[in-house]
């Protein structure tokens, strides 16, 4: 009993994760709980369901307060609201709007809330003197990028083409690029201490009761898909990972700028074959060629983060993970849940 980790002798100050209920956010709070953050205001999407938040492992300790915030991001009085408990603490603004099918509308459905949700979140982190916001950003917001030198390994310094994807009507790319542009722009303007981690396809345990797109992209693709990911792959990280960086960004002081996030970078289709060969039972459609023309890929892209001591799972666990949590769910097979 002795050589148990203790939490008491430091107190840890109060968070706020925005998007708390979803796949990532899930883990984020996972994360805290288990690092002894004691005081967490769950921003979540008013209507959402928050429950299975409090059946994570010391969620329900009576020393753990755990505040849920129904919270439109459009909403600044709202936004408010979750935030101003956070004082000397961190917000961790995770909630962004991600669909499976395209909007009909994508300024309302996905750039205004991206845009004007983040702005909120920051601007109430600077009136309530929060000490660090960490930005969950995407690969989204670093690639497409066609005019990335030819032969040169993608890094933090890339930014997604935004005429090239309003050309193809790709909207989740826009969305993300111009609301982390807008956050530095706000953060730097304001002084505001901002670190942005931009994970690749997260993969993992489905903590919350619904599909997220990232582990659809692992569905679909085990029923068949011939989708290559063009313009939205770089690779994929265990959503584990991808939350114990967020809390290694907001822990450490010296942190600051991008911090891309995947175990490394590769084609599509060679992430197919990993998946081919560990689920032989599923039809998973063989690629020929270059799923994303030119890309180079590269084992520790993700440099900056395992710099600051990030050790990545291996993808073939994350996999395992992912389908495991997908055929509990009933999402792999005839028993679907309509949900």
């Amino acid at each position: 009993m002795a050589d148990q980790p203790r939490n008491t002798t430091t107190v840890k100050q109060p968070v706020c994760v925005t998007g708390a209920n979803g796949f990532i956010g899930s883990w984020i709070v996972k994360t805290l709980l288990e690092h002894g953050y004691t005081t967490i205001h769950l921003s979540i999407f008013p209507g959402s369901d928050p429950s299975h938040l409090f059946s994570l492992p010391g969620a329900t300790s009576p020393a753990v307060s755990l505040i849920v915030h129904h919270v439109d991001l459009l909403d600044a009085a709202a936004v408010d609201k979750a935030v101003e408990g956070c004082a000397g603490g961190g917000v961790f603004h995770v909630a962004s709007p991600c669909t499976l099918e395209d909007p009909v509308d994508p300024q309302t459905e996905l750039v205004d809330p991206a845009v004007k949700g983040t702005l909120n979140v920051l601007a109430a982190a600077k009136k309530f003197g929060v000490r660090r916001v960490v930005l969950t950003s995407s690969i989204s917001a670093m690639v497409p990028n066609p005019g990335w030198p030819s032969g040169r390994v993608f890094d933090e310094t890339s930014w997604t083409d935004l005429d090239y994807c309003k050309l193809r009507q790709k909207w989740y790319p826009v969305s993300k690029t111009l609301a982390e542009n807008a956050a530095w722009d706000f953060a730097n303007k304001n002084d505001l201490d901002m670190v942005a981690i931009n994970p690749a396809t997260c993969l993992g345990q489905l903590l919350q009761p619904g599909l997220n797109a990232s582990c659809a992209v692992l569905q679909q693709l085990l029923q068949g898909s011939k989708d290559t990911q063009e313009y939205h792959w770089l690779g994929a990280v265990h959503v584990k990972d991808a939350a114990k960086a967020q809390l290694l960004l907001f822990e450490t002081p010296t942190a600051s700028g991008r911090y891309l996030c995947t175990n490394g970078i590769y084609q599509f289709g060679d992430f197919a074959e990993k998946v081919l060969k560990l689920f032989p039972e599923f039809p998973v459609h063989r690629f020929t060629g270059e799923t994303q023309p030119g890309l180079v890929a590269c084992k520790d892209a993700a440099k900056r983060l395992i710099d600051l001591g990030l050790k990545f799972t291996p993808v073939e666990d994350a996999l395992r993970d992912t389908v495991l949590s997908l055929k509990a769910k009933g999402f792999l097979g005839q028993d679907s849940p309509s949900s």
